[in-house]
This record gives structure tokens, C-alpha cells and sequence, in this order.
């Protein structure tokens, strides 16, 4: 459909006024608000990752195609819920207790939100067990944890402990990333996987929690 088509272009170029326009024409005119969200919005966004891992865009143009993905998903979110179309997953992120860096961490959740997932961002210095608690309260099934510093990449493990002493192995499954870590620490740690930037985060994503 011509409409989703200029939705995803428009996302592609960081235009949210023209976003936000189109996704409430697309609506007004019937349009389902699976399709919107998963032909126009999503779409438009997984052109974008592919793009930044090519190198062939930036930061900034991310950003700005982030903030054009909120400006659809604001006039959309209660045709979805109304709808009963459910968000890819929910995912809960964080810097790891004592470190402060959290760059990283946020380009992931833009690009996590953007692939339709529903994040919840505790911010940075975060407790190992904030994590697990939220995780559980949130009835998230992802943990994902950043750290930039060497000092404190280690507190990762600690949120894989509390998950495996709380019984709640393969319920809730864990991500890491960060500047100093490897596939090989997350490996050592009892990670379930490790991502090196925010669009191979959202590949592994999907693929911890099964969606496509």
C-alpha cells in the first residue's frame, strides 16, 4: 500500500511531523494498525539498522529516525491495544552497578524500540537485582546489560546467578555489551548471548526470543 510505502520512507529520512501526518491518514483511512505499525513503522526502521551496520548512515540520522518512529507509534499505540496487536517482547536494559556510560546502552534501546519491542530502561549504575526484580515484575523475558568499564563488567555475572538461583533459568535469558566485553566473557559469565552494537543487539534479539 502506496501510504505504509511514504511511512517507511519518511522514517528512513527522520521526517516525524510527516510520520506522525501519515500514520493518522493511514488510520482515518482503515488502514489495520498491524499493518502500519509492521509495513510502515518497522519497516522503515529495519532499513535504518541495516543501514547504520553498513556504515552507511550515522548516530545522528538513527536519532533522527528514532524520533520520527515515536512520532508514528504515539497516534497508533491505542489502535494497537484496541487492536490486541502485541509489541515483539519486552525487554529490560541498564549499565551494570558502577558504571555510568550509557551512550551505548541508549542507542540499543532506540533501536530496540524502533524494531518494535517494548523496552524498559532502568539508566545506568543499576543494581543486579533491580534487574531480576524488574524482569519479573515487568514479565520481561530479556535482560540486557551494558558496561564499559573493565572494573565492572564482572557485577554481569551476578545478574546471571540471580536469575539461575531464583529458578528462573530459561524464563528470563540475558544480552550483554559493551566496549571491553567479548562472546567469550559473556560465554565465561553464563550469558545467553552477547551483541557488539545496538543493530546486531536487535538481531540477537529476536533471535533469543524467537520472533522474526
Amino acid at each position: 500500500m502506496d501510504i505504509l510505502n511514504h511511512i517507511a520512507e519518511s522514517l528512513r529520512k527522520g521526517e516525524d511531523q510527516r510520520v506522525g501526518t501519515l500514520t493518522r491518514e493511514a488510520i482515518a483511512a482503515g488502514v489495520p494498525a498491524a499493518d502500519i505499525l509492521q509495513e510502515g513503522l518497522i519497516a522503515g526502521m529495519n532499513v535504518v539498522g541495516d543501514q547504520f551496520r553498513l556504515r552507511e548512515i550515522f548516530l545522528p540520522d538513527v536519532l533522527l529516525s528514532a524520533r520520527a518512529m515515536y512520532a508514528g507509534l504515539e497516534p497508533l499505540r491505542p489502535h494497537l491495544a484496541k487492536a490486541g496487536v502485541p509489541l515483539r517482547g519486552k525487554v529490560v536494559i541498564g549499565t551494570i552497578k558502577g558504571d555510568l556510560h550509557d551512550i551505548g546502552k541508549n542507542l540499543v534501546g532506540i533501536m530496540l524500540k524502533g524494531a518494535g519491542f517494548e523496552v524498559i530502561d532502568l539508566g545506568h549504575d543499576v543494581e543486579p537485582e533491580a534487574f531480576v526484580d524488574t524482569a519479573v515484575r515487568e514479565g520481561a523475558p530479556l535482560i540486557g546489560m551494558s558496561a564499559l568499564l573493565t572494573t565492572t563488567m564482572s557485577r554481569m555475572k551476578e545478574v546471571v546467578a540471580l536469575i539461575e538461583s531464583r529458578g528462573l533459568s530459561g524464563q528470563i535469558k540475558t544480552i550483554v555489551g559493551g566496549a571491553p566485553l567479548s562472546p567469550e566473557f559473556a560465554r565465561e559469565i553464563g550469558a545467553d548471548d552477547y551483541a557488539s552494537d545496538g543493530s546486531t543487539a536487535v538481531e540477537r534479539v529476536k533471535a533469543l526470543l524467537g520472533v522474526a
